[in-house]
């Protein structure tokens, strides 16, 4: 008999609870996008059918995790449940200090508040939008320096997530005593959940170590990129991916860390430091802003569900199945001639808006208008991660400064969806392909001073 063939590609687990979700007739959808005024954000859930606005907060537990509840210690200093949380995160990246928060953002305005001086700089592969909006609001001044692969949305780099290292090695060298810390985001959310090779990592610590600048990552999806690092990287494919992550955060003088993501937890985070100052002065403001030291404003039961979570992320089992599930709707589309990021990433597909809809211009949206179209159409609540998130004004001419970007990010939860519901994804945006040239702009009727896509209103041009 013949070799056997090898059976690839089912998930890693079986389901044991199911949640209903409906599609709501079409009528229904435009009438609910109108009274949202074209912000996906002002939707309710029910009217979604399928939910890819974000892969924060959304992933399913599982049954290790949900047991975990139930040992929740709710004592308000020493919960045991933080101890389990310090020690998983302790062997799995080997940082010294390890500090609970609620969530990603409080992670950052603690630390930030810790080390941000006003005027000060802080560059980075590229930060996401919550990011440089907490450093702006300490008067820092938030810089990206992305290789320049990265803007070319439909070449091939395998880590287009990197960072410049000549642009960083310049910028230290002139502004090396007004910068408090280099930040890396792993993956590189703002560039499409794009990896960070390790040969990139290792150079920039070189780099910022010669400078005596510390290196922070931003390790909300740590694990996805140790996954493209073992899958990519030369020298790695027979390492383990734990293997991968420690020697990854080696490199840093520590981390923040939203769980939503890869703690598989729907609310967690944590910011470490190997620098006993820091974390002194990040304990103090924690105190002030979330909660003991050993709560961080979480439960204990939500503590010990973070820690399960991160021991389960690293299974490469799990992370096979969830970057070929990505890969999977990213290649029906491009199967289709709709223009996204390649390769895809790790947590999302992005269409390109302005190749998608090269007849709306960029100051009339066209990614928040695939995000609005795509709803309308299918059903598929997305993302707009581009003019909408990230255009501003020069404080000196007035004028609007775009992003080289304007992205539609498919961002899917982890352990939600089928492989089918990535179809019926793939044919909505196929659909609207075929009528793109019927379809019109959008503007501001109005917006807040602060991350203006979480509330803006809009109207058709």
């Amino acid at each position: 008999m013949g070799q056997e063939k090898e059976i690839m590609g089912a998930e890693p687990f079986k389901i044991k609870m199911v949640e209903p979700i409906r599609l709501i007739p079409r009528v229904e959808r435009v009438k609910r996008m109108e009274e949202a005024y074209f912000n996906v954000f002002r939707l309710k859930p029910d009217d979604v059918y399928i939910d890819l606005l974000t892969d924060s907060g959304t992933s399913a537990m599982s049954d290790y995790q949900w047991a975990g509840l139930m040992m929740g210690d709710e004592s308000y200093a020493g919960s045991r449940n933080f101890y389990h949380l310090e020690q998983v995160v302790q062997d799995l990246m080997g940082f010294r200090y390890v500090i609970p928060t609620h969530q990603g953002r409080p992670a950052e305005n603690i630390l930030f508040s810790a080390l941000i001086q006003p005027g000060q700089m802080v560059p980075g592969n590229a930060h996401f939008d919550t990011t440089a909006a907490h450093i702006r609001h300490k008067k820092g001044i938030p810089v990206n320096l992305p290789i320049p692969e990265a803007l070319r949305t439909g070449e091939f780099h395998p880590f287009k997530g990197n960072v410049n290292i000549g642009e960083l090695e310049a910028l230290l060298n002139q502004e090396g005593k007004n910068i408090p810390f280099f930040l890396m985001t792993i993956t590189n959310n703002t560039g499409g959940g794009q990896p960070v090779s390790m040969e990139n990592i290792r150079k920039a610590r070189e780099i910022t170590s010669k400078y005596r600048i510390p290196l922070y990552f931003d390790a909300a999806r740590f694990a996805e990129n140790a996954y493209f690092i073992k899958e990519r990287e030369e020298g790695y494919r027979d390492r383990s991916i734990k293997a991968i992550v420690k020697e990854m955060m080696s490199h840093g003088d520590g981390c923040v860390m939203s769980a939503k993501k890869d703690g598989l937890v729907n609310m967690g985070g944590f910011i470490c430091t190997n620098d006993e100052g820091v974390y002194q002065r990040c304990g103090e403001l924690l105190i002030l802003m979330e909660g003991f030291l050993t709560y961080g404003g979480l439960s204990g039961r939500d503590l010990e569900v973070m820690a399960r979570g991160l021991e389960e992320v690293v299974s490469e089992d799990y992370l096979t199945y969830r970057i070929r599930q990505v890969r999977y709707l990213g290649e029906r589309l491009m199967d289709a001639g709709i223009p996204i990021i390649h390769p895809t990433g790790g947590h999302a597909v992005y269409i390109d808006g302005r190749a998608f809809l090269p007849h709306i211009p960029q100051s009339q949206f066209p990614a928040q208008v695939t995000s609005v179209e795509l709803y309308m159409e299918a059903g598929v609540r997305s993302l707009e991660i581009g003019t909408v998130a990230f255009a501003r004004k020069d404080e000196k001419t007035g004028e609007t400064i775009y992003p080289p970007l304007d992205l539609t990010r498919l961002a899917i939860p982890r352990r939600v969806y089928t492989d089918r519901h990535m179809d019926v994804v793939a044919e909505g945006v196929i659909r609207i392909s075929k009528r793109k040239e019927s379809i019109r702009g959008l503007k501001i009727n109005w917006e807040p001073k602060v991350l203006r896509h979480f509330l803006a209103k809009f109207s058709r041009v």
